[in-house]
Formats: C-alpha cells, sequence, structure tokens
C-alpha cells in the first residue's frame, strides 16, 4: 500500500503522508516514496505537507526498527544515507513546504518538520527528539534540526524529553501555533502564491545558499529586470495585479 496521498491542486502540490494504523511512521518504503515525492515536483509554487490520522508522523516504524537490529555496519549507513537523502531531498525542495503538524511528531518526525520553511502546529502536537532512550542517537536529523533550533538540541538531544507546541514555538521548530492549524497552513500557502513564482523559489534559495558582496547586487539586479520583476514593479505603480495572479 502507498505510504503517501499526493494530488496537485492548482499551484499547489499537496503530500499527505497516509499510514495512519502506524501513526505515519516511516520504514523503507515510506522514505523511498517521500523521497521520490520531492525530487520532481514540476512547477508546483508551494508543497503542503500534512499527516492523516492521529498524528503527523510518530517517527520509524518499529518493525523497521526491528529488523534493523541484525543489519552489519555497513547496511546501517547505507539505511541511514536513504533516510538523509529523503531529508536533504525536502529541506532542498525548490518551492517553499509548508508543513502541518499534529499529534505526535517524534525523531524523525521532529526532523521532518525541521525540514519544512514553515511549520504550522496544532496545540496538541508533542515533538521529541526521543532517540537517546533507545540507546541511539539523532545524528542524520541533525544538520536539518540544527539549523531550526540551534543550542536548544543540548537540553533536547540529550534528554530526550517529549515537548509541546509551546516549547515547540519558543525554541523554533515551528512557526506558529493555531486553533486550527490546518486552515492557518492554508492561508500561509496563499500567502506564497501571491508572490511571483520565481521570486519565490529565488528567495527560497537566498536563505539555503546566502550571498555576499556584489553577488547580492547581481541577483537583485536580475531579479528586477526579469519579465516577472518588471511585471510586478510595473502592476504595483500601475495598481492592477501582476500577471501571475490574474492568471492563477
Amino acid at each position: 500500500m502507498a505510504a503517501l496521498k499526493i494530488a496537485r491542486d492548482g499551484d499547489v502540490l499537496r503530500v499527505t503522508l497516509a499510514r495512519p494504523e502506524r501513526r505515519n511512521a516511516f520504514d523503507a518504503a515510506f522514505i523511498a516514496e517521500l523521497t521520490d515525492a520531492f525530487s520532481d515536483i514540476g512547477d508546483a509554487r508551494a508543497v503542503l505537507l500534512a499527516g492523516e490520522g492521529l498524528s503527523f508522523c510518530a517517527g520509524a516504524d518499529v518493525e523497521w526498527q526491528r529488523s534493523s537490529i541484525g543489519l552489519s555496519y555497513e547496511d546501517n549507513v547505507a539505511d541511514a544515507m536513504r533516510l538523509y537523502r529523503m531529508l536533504e531531498t525536502i529541506d532542498a525542495c525548490p518551492a517553499p513546504v509548508v508543513c502541518c503538524v499534529h499529534g505526535f511528531a517524534l525523531g524523525g518526525g521532529s526532523g521532518l518538520v525541521a525540514c519544512a520553511d514553515v511549520a504550522v502546529a496544532w496545540p496538541d502536537a508533542v515533538f521529541g527528539f526521543t532517540e537517546v532512550r533507545l540507546g541511539i542517537v539523532p545524528a542524520v536529523i541533525s544538520p536539518f534540526v540544527l539549523v531550526k533550533i540551534g543550542s536548544a538540541a543540548r537540553r533536547y538531544f540529550v534528554t530526550g524529553e517529549r515537548f509541546d507546541a509551546e516549547a515547540a514555538l519558543r525554541i523554533g521548530l515551528v512557526s506558529e501555533i493555531a486553533d486550527d492549524a490546518g486552515e492557518r497552513a492554508e492561508e500561509i500557502v496563499r500567502d506564497i502564491l501571491a508572490g511571483g513564482p520565481i521570486a519565490v523559489r529565488e528567495a527560497k534559495r537566498l536563505v539555503r545558499e546566502p550571498p555576499a558582496g556584489e553577488e547580492t547586487a547581481r541577483i537583485a539586479a536580475t531579479r528586477r529586470t526579469s519579465a516577472e520583476g518588471q511585471d510586478g514593479l510595473r502592476a504595483f505603480l500601475e495598481r492592477r495585479s501582476p500577471g501571475w495572479i490574474e492568471s492563477s
């Protein structure tokens, strides 16, 4: 059975974790599907990532973990790299990724949240880097999580404690908390679609690959002289909608 539901809704790609009976915990097949889903999003202008059932993603599937106990060191490296590539693919998605989080988001589930550009949590969301409770560490997700929560990892990585949405907001793992996180996520997607399609992708790249010096001026000039930039600037001065909104 497919672990995901993928649907194109106009300019939005909707990716839904669809293993509710397993609390959307991931295994090898899940990792492969999610990697494929984010490897080629086409011309989608935003991706909305959510989960079905009682939880967003409860981390690694118990049966998958059980099967990994007997793996060799080399097989463990290969297994871990598949998980890393999945997270890297989501993190590097050219279009903004908006994540809607409810229920449990533990271990790798919190890693998924860290890869989103915007994460909106329901008040009931529960997070945690619980790996040390199993005698392992959150090594694979750490490059993505550390960018989001920085020094807060010194506490949450070593205690393995679960924490609520308020704590996740305080340390920067999520962007905001909403009583209806689903609708709030939709509003944020609409905000993204109000921007120029190419400009939004380039703005995301600025964050992931910060420019310096003259390169900043060249990027600015390229966007200002582009067809999209010219249309956006003229639309503002002429008090009209730019072409990407008129055609959507």
